[in-house]
């Protein structure tokens, strides 16, 4: 049973190991420290042609771990070497305006046909106006016209002839031509003129306006012709001209974007618009209108024109969705809020004249659209919080493709006709980061993400403790100062002291802490302690006080608990001997602090049958590991004390003062001691605790919070009085997990504590107790002589030969029992 010394409860990190003076003097770490598996999977995955878009990435692995900026950063330098993907646009469909089209151009040339249309637009705005004003259009209008002004110029003398052979003239009205009869002076007759006339003359008038009209009437079916023939004639003679002014200028265009052909077609049909709809370019009175026709058959052949709201240039304009002209490199982009309209992108709408409208410009993109072509990541909690997002995230890497829908209306509560982009082709990379618990279930519940997301990346939570990781934490600092000037540099003894706190953070000798969240808060702590002491550099001292700080501000509940234990309020004896009691130690956690404290176990035996009873399994406040754990204890007294004959007795154990579920077989030993000291009535000594799980063949296994377990039974001891017998027994395979405190290791090497390590439960018997375990001798059929397993075997014996007397009285006294027989 080997002591421990004050050496081999920790493991120091030397400066002398830096050759620096401070980490200035250092490059700055451009790899990720210790995970060598995650970063294998990530490249292996980045590097995976997409088909099918299976090889998407989840990255595993604990909140703190750095996950996040170590995958942005390894990403985008996967990146920097790939080529910028093209810009993606909208434009309008003059098919079906309510589905926008999409036009992908060379990285920058977005914008560029953006300027190029507007620029367009701009000179046709001061080119068809001025040609269409110009002398030689008028002329050749003027022939148009001239062929069809005879025509209607002899229509309209013809009703004025017959309208003066009837007695009659022709006025102008808002509603059309009226014919008015005329007196004898030759002046339109009143109402009250026509009343006069006696009724013969009145139906003779009538009768002949009546006439009239039906000339009118007959007549104004081949002005209507007329009209339809020149308006046919003046819009070819507009085409004609609009299109000698437009063409040249839209090839010029298409020249230049020849390589996209769904560019070219667009700017095909732009043309064809802009000529069929070129008078939205005239001013008013400008060329296009009615020409020389008689003004009364223009108002009744007038109709309702098409009186478009809005700019009429608008759906000429390009809507830059990702313009990549500035981007280096595949794009990486983080979405840390993954609502569906952030990755998906939004459809906007505005107000016009009361009503609620919406265009292909009101088109806003989402990350996917931003990270096409290249690396979209996302955080898997917030992703799965959005159940619309994930779905729509799976269709769209199966059907490889995008698309830009209006939430409001994809639920049913749209308030204006919605638009539906075409949808864009997908190329985009997910990398979703997230714990393992989250992997899991993914991939036992969700079929697709098993098929979408093949590739695993998982990050540890620690890494090997070796030289060259020693060294890189001197580099990591120098790079998180480059990332903050507000940090100071750190010196070897700063640099080295970190490196402790990181084995002190992973529990273990040979490790180091991946958790860089923990040690950066101490990093940016000791930063400040050394500027509040007027110093440019972060020595030992300032990373020991800003460790000490921090624990003090999350202790209190540890301090408390310290408190009653101190004031007897919790009974735990560090002094003495006693039988059927020994001092437990487990660890508690308050979510941001985790310490050790110990926890008086007691057993008592009794003659029956009933066996050990855990009293908190009786009480339901046993959890499953904790009932397994007395389970095996029951299988090792079988084992060891039934070989020959039943194992009779009846026992309790419990956690004395504990008010919670028990969980955990780490105090199994301590259990299993406890009852082998009442049955066998040896001594415990109360100023040594134990710690360690044992097994059906009597091993000792290791358990967690080893570290915390012995600070706490140290502070204890430590209020309640070293006596210099004191100590704590562990498995021996914790011995590498030890990196305990310095006031503990000073205890320790001064002889006033003391850490034992055990591989058995014979050795921590006898360590415990002061008294030899014993052997069983298989040709003598007994323990050893004297030994505690002797006095057990004894016991168990005379409790068996109780029961058998017991069992015989009561026999006796049935056959006495009057009418037995």
């Amino acid at each position: 049973m080997p002591e421990l010394s004050a050496d081999q409860l920790y493991r120091a990190c030397d400066p002398s190991i830096y050759d620096f003076e401070t980490t200035e003097d250092v490059e700055p770490l451009t790899e990720i420290i210790g995970q060598e598996r995650a970063i294998q999977a990530l490249e292996t995955g980045l590097k995976l042609k997409n088909a099918r878009n299976r090889y998407n990435i989840f990255v595993a692995g604990d909140p703190g771990t750095g996950k996040l900026s170590a995958v942005q950063r390894f990403v985008e330098d996967v990146s920097a070497e790939q080529e910028r993907p093209p810009d993606l646009c909208y434009v309008h469909n003059f098919t079906d305006p309510y589905r926008p089209r999409y036009l992908q151009l060379p990285a920058g040339q977005g914008q560029q046909l953006k300027a190029d249309m507007r620029r367009l637009m701009e000179s046709l705005k001061e080119d068809l106006p001025s040609t269409f004003d110009s002398d030689e259009y008028q002329e050749r209008r003027e022939q148009v016209d001239q062929q069809y002004k005879e025509r209607e110029q002899e229509m309209y003398q013809r009703w004025q002839n017959e309208a003066q052979e009837r007695g009659f003239q022709l006025q102008q009205t808002q509603i059309g031509i009226q014919t008015v009869p005329v007196n004898e002076d030759g002046e339109p007759m009143t109402r009250e003129q026509f009343q006069e006339l006696d009724e013969e003359t009145q139906r003779e008038i009538q009768q002949r306006q009546a006439e009239l009209q039906e000339i009118i009437q007959r007549d104004m079916r081949e002005a209507s012709q007329v009209a339809e023939e020149r308006s046919e004639a003046v819009e070819e003679l507009n085409r004609e001209v609009a299109e000698f002014v437009i063409a040249p200028r839209v090839q010029n265009l298409k020249d230049r974007y020849s390589a996209s052909e769904r560019v070219v077609h667009y700017l095909d049909e732009v043309q064809e618009d802009l000529i069929h709809n070129v008078d939205i370019f005239m001013t008013q009175g400008g060329g296009g209108g009615q020409g020389n026709m008689p003004q009364m058959i223009q108002q009744m052949m007038a109709g309702a024109g098409n009186n478009q709201q809005g700019d009429p240039f608008r759906k000429y304009q390009v809507n830059v969705l990702v313009d990549h002209g500035e981007t280096e490199g595949a794009p990486v982009v983080i979405q840390e809020n993954a609502t569906y309209p952030n990755l998906f992108g939004r459809v906007e709408r505005r107000m016009q004249m009361g009503a609620v409208t919406t265009d292909f410009m009101m088109i806003r993109p989402g990350s996917i659209h931003e990270a096409n072509g290249g690396y979209l990541i996302l955080n898997a909690e917030n992703l799965l919080r959005s159940p619309m997002s994930w779905q729509a995230i799976k269709v769209a890497l199966r059907r490889k493709e995008v698309e830009v829908e209006d939430v409001a209306n994809m639920m049913g509560y749209g308030v204006a006709e919605g638009l539906k982009p075409e949808a864009l082709p997908l190329d985009v990379k997910f990398v979703v980061i997230g714990n393992r618990h989250i992997y899991d279930l993914l991939q036992a519940y969700d079929e697709d993400f098993r098929k979408l997301f093949a590739v695993k990346s998982e990050f540890d939570n620690d890494m090997d403790r070796t030289d060259e990781t020693e060294r890189q934490f001197a580099q990591f600092l120098r790079a998180r100062r480059d990332d903050d000037p507000y940090l100071l540099p750190f010196d070897p003894t700063g640099t080295a002291r970190l490196v402790e706190y990181a084995s002190e953070c992973a529990h273990d000798q040979q490790k180091l802490s991946a958790c860089f969240s923990d040690l950066m808060a101490i990093v940016d702590e000791a930063s400040f302690n050394a500027r509040e002491a007027n110093v440019d550099v972060v020595a030992r001292d300032h990373v020991q006080d800003a460790i000490a700080s921090r624990d003090f501000r999350h202790n209190l509940l540890e301090e408390k608990l310290r408190e009653m234990i101190t004031r007897g309020e919790i009974f735990v004896d560090t002094e003495g001997e006693l039988s059927g009691q020994i001092n437990g130690l487990s660890v508690l956690h308050t979510g941001d602090h985790q310490f050790g404290r110990p926890t008086r176990i007691t057993a008592t035996v009794h003659t029956g049958k009933d066996g050990v009873m855990d009293v908190e399994r009786e009480a339901e406040l046993s959890g499953k590991i904790h009932t397994k754990g007395l389970l095996i204890l029951k299988s090792w007294l079988g084992d060891q004390f039934a070989r020959e004959r039943p194992l009779s007795l009846s026992a309790s154990l419990t956690f004395e003062q504990s008010y919670g579920t028990i969980d955990g077989d780490s105090a199994s030993a301590a259990e299993l001691i406890a009852l082998i000291s009442e049955i066998a009535d040896v001594p415990i000594r109360q100023g040594v605790a134990i710690t360690g799980s044992v097994n059906q063949k009597g091993q000792i296994q290791p358990i967690g919070g080893v570290n915390e377990k012995i600070e706490g039974f140290y502070k204890v001891c430590k209020v309640q009085g070293l006596t210099g017998q004191q100590g704590v027994v562990i498995p021996e395979a914790n011995v590498d997990h030890l990196m305990l405190a310095s006031d503990v290791r000073e205890a320790v090497e001064n002889g006033d504590f003391h850490v034992w390590s055990v591989d058995a439960i014979d050795e921590a018997l006898e360590c415990l107790t002061g008294e030899t375990a014993g052997e069983w001798h298989e040709d003598e059929g007994r323990f050893t002589e004297g030994s505690v397993y002797a006095r057990v075997d004894a016991e168990l014996q005379d409790i068996a030969e109780r029961l058998r007397e017991a069992d015989a009285e009561s026999e006796a006294d049935e056959g006495d029992t009057p009418g037995a027989g």
